[in-house]
């Protein structure tokens, strides 16, 4: 927290702010007293989608095979297929894989924690993985607690947990496009045993539904919060929902917007660090303006994604030679980091 924090009248007025140049500035001068260095980050890592089996049903996704139905696109993906994308992004000097998938029943809590297992028996390399429906999914299919879950997953070899999920965190919003997630009360409250646990997380923000500026700051300020409390939260991740093969019609998201976003978001989040770009979803153009709109880092190269991908997004994959350039080209140092923001290499 500092001086200059504001409140929920003041974060909306910067909403009405239709001078996205001055809101920008705003937003960039914060970033810089953040990181003065002007040193700009990004991770090398892949996400696993382990199944894409989910009896969750988000509207707004894309991904997921129902259920109990017979469906020849469903999958659980085995050991051996998880083992060769870990190797190839070993290969690549990749530090991290993201493993998240599906609201699966057929899953057993042995699955999870075999695959951690296995994974820290045969890799040097840091796991980040289930989100906090899945936690609390897998706590609820084998009657434990959400604490026992994570504790359970952390000793298996869970190092640190992704903010997806979060959505929108208003339940008007979440009863609409989410019916059947956990509510927002509970994804925050598994975010908070996860940092209660020693374990740090990312938080995330996919706008662009149906949710109104006001969904947006409640968003933002149920995050501050958290972060006051546990102080685990590594990053903010806000992205723009992609609506191509879903049931749902966007609201309009443009890229001003999204920059709009995000630059109310590093104003209003003073006690997080980080605020990533989504070049994922805006492409890498608006990756490198968004460095001056309050972000200090470019995520991942994201050496694979099938969620983003399968709504219709085709921006293309980036890899750490382009990375570099991207953010050389915006005027910034690149820096290739580890989940935990530690630096493992400048680019001169």
């Amino acid at each position: 927290m500092n001086k200059y924090r504001i409140g929920k009248k003041d974060a909306l007025a910067l909403f009405k702010n239709d001078n996205i140049i001055e809101l920008g500035k705003i937003a960039d001068g914060i970033r810089k007293e953040k990181h003065p260095d002007d040193i700009v980050t990004f991770i090398i890592d892949r996400n696993i989608n382990y199944t894409n089996v989910c009896t969750s049903e988000c509207k707004f996704c894309a991904f997921y095979k129902k259920y109990g139905v017979r469906d020849d696109g469903a999958y659980v993906l085995t050991k051996e297929q998880i083992f060769d994308k870990i190797r190839e992004t070993k290969d690549l000097s990749g530090t991290q894989i993201l493993l998240q998938g599906g609201l699966n029943p057929d899953i057993t809590i042995d699955y999870y924690i075999n695959l951690l297992n296995d994974i820290k028996e045969n890799f040097d390399i840091h796991i980040h993985a289930f989100s906090p429906p899945e936690i609390t999914f897998i706590a609820n299919s084998n009657d434990m607690t959400v604490r026992e879950t994570i504790n359970i997953l952390k000793e298996a070899g869970l190092d640190s947990v992704p903010g997806g999920g979060a959505e929108i965190l208003t339940d008007r919003v979440r009863k609409k496009i989410s019916p059947n997630k956990i509510d927002s009360g509970q994804w925050l409250k598994v975010m908070e045993e996860v940092h209660n646990a020693g374990l740090n997380s990312s938080a995330t923000m996919m706008f662009g539904t149906i949710e109104t500026d006001e969904d947006i700051v409640e968003h933002l300020l149920k995050l501050r919060d958290l972060q006051d409390k546990t102080g685990g939260f590594k990053a903010f991740i806000p992205w723009s929902f992609q609506s191509k093969n879903t049931r749902l019609n966007p609201r309009g998201v443009y890229g001003h917007y999204y920059l709009k976003v995000l630059a109310v978001s590093r104003i209003v989040l003073d006690n997080f660090d980080n605020i990533q770009a989504s070049w994922v979803t805006q492409g890498a153009k608006m990756g490198q303006v968004a460095l001056s709109f309050g972000a200090n880092d470019m995520g991942s190269t994201m050496l694979e994604e099938n969620v983003v991908k399968a709504a219709g997004t085709a921006n293309r994959t980036v890899d750490e030679k382009l990375m570099v350039r991207l953010i050389k080209d915006a005027g910034f140092i690149p820096a290739q980091r580890t989940n935990n923001y530690t630096l493992i290499k400048k680019y001169s």
